[in-house]
């Protein structure tokens, strides 16, 4: 699974650790969460359910409805609207994404992950927050110091 892919499953696991959601929710949550930056399509977060779903850890339940809907001279209910599916993570989901959001190495402090790692902080334990954290201060620090460099380099070439 690549990295984009594994960061969406943190993501969608551990809102739905808080609490069964339908589809649209997660994406609302999660855009929230998240930011504009990283705003999730449907047509990315549908295919992350399914794959989730397959790997059986997270699991559709149905609602029951909230009022009786209108019914046909048929006898069969009108109803405009398809039932929402609500999804809620499994006792192996939530096992997997303890492993998840324990995980403290570069994967969870690059530029492209620690931002999810970071909204899911509540979950993790202080040992792991804290290699995180440092983690992430030594690679900006890195990013730092190659842009001082940089500009060093600049500024010797103008000069010559």
């Amino acid at each position: 699974m690549g990295r984009r892919a594994d960061v969406l499953e943190l993501a969608v696991l551990g809102v739905l650790h808080e609490a069964p959601m339908h589809g649209y929710q997660v994406r609302q949550l999660l855009n929230t969460r998240l930011g504009v930056f990283r705003s999730l399509s449907y047509g990315t977060l549908y295919p992350a359910l399914k794959a989730l779903l397959g790997r059986g850890w997270i699991r559709e339940i149905t609602p029951p409805p909230a009022t009786d809907p209108p019914v046909s001279a048929l006898g069969g209910a009108l109803s405009g609207k398809r039932a929402r599916i609500v999804y809620e993570i499994t006792a192996e989901g939530k096992e997997h994404f303890q492993g998840l959001v324990a995980e403290s190495g570069p994967q969870a402090w690059e530029d492209g992950t620690f931002d999810v790692h970071f909204a899911f902080f509540a979950r993790t334990d202080a040992a792991t927050r804290l290699r995180i954290l440092e983690g992430r201060r030594m690679r900006l620090q890195e990013r730092r110091e190659a842009a001082r460099a940089a500009m060093v380099r600049t500024r010797e070439r103008r000069d010559n």
